[in-house]
């Protein structure tokens, strides 16, 4: 086995440490500026969707019933429809497409 792994083991270690301990350390009072928190505010939704969004267009045989479940996925969820009922409507429309495809 080659030696190197350890090191980029104990490398992705200390970034991850890091990542997670500097803000514990370096900002010991409240943030009061509102640009800041609303960033702050945003990262876990800007995160899940950077994650997910690849995964939706990658998960069929084909990406344009993904990008069309998508699609209906976002009118449904606009037009402020349930979660069970934007979810059904995404993967019938995958279901159809499929199956013409």
């Amino acid at each position: 086995m080659n030696n190197r792994i350890y090191l980029y083991i104990l490398v992705m270690a200390a970034v991850t440490y890091l990542i997670r301990v500097l803000p514990l350390t370096l900002i010991r009072r409240e943030i009061k500026n509102p640009f800041i928190r609303s960033f702050l505010y945003y990262v876990p939704y800007v995160t899940l969707s950077v994650m997910t969004f690849p995964a939706i267009l990658t998960a069929t045989e084909h990406i344009w019933s993904g990008a069309a479940a998508l699609l209906t996925a976002a009118v449904l969820a606009y037009k402020e429809k349930s979660l069970f009922q934007v979810s059904i409507a995404a993967c019938t429309v995958v279901f159809i497409m499929e199956l013409f495809m």
